[in-house]
């Protein structure tokens, strides 16, 4: 079973910055998609970035002028970086890995929460 190994979430004052990260084993290294996505309370599932294998890059219009999105390949591991953090940032966020007509994995999640 493929497990994607998140860290990063937490207790964050506004203004404050986090960094995720998402590693994915090596059994599915190699021409994937990696995302992450946040859902709040009440909420639908949002993307918040996605790098291609080449990294191409795109932001959620929310976030986009305050996140970073950048990828380890011999690794296998996704980062994140999110600064100026608002309480509308609070959510759990997912890692999301997947290769298309091959294989989708999600990681377990990581809650934060922005607040003073």
């Amino acid at each position: 079973q493929v497990q994607l190994v998140e860290s990063g979430g937490g207790l964050v004052q506004p203004g404050g910055s986090l960094r995720f990260s998402c590693a994915a084993p090596g059994s599915i290294r190699g021409l994937n998609t990696m995302c992450w996505y946040r859902q709040a309370p009440g909420k639908g599932r949002e993307l918040v970035a996605r790098i291609s294998p080449d990294g191409i890059i795109t932001y959620g219009a929310s976030v986009k002028d305050r996140c970073t999105i950048s990828r380890d390949n011999a690794e296998n591991t996704v980062f994140l970086q999110m600064n100026s953090l608002r309480p509308e940032d609070a959510a759990v966020y997912y890692c999301d890995v997947w290769r298309r007509g091959v294989y989708g994995y999600w990681g377990q999640g990581t809650q934060v929460t922005v607040s003073s």
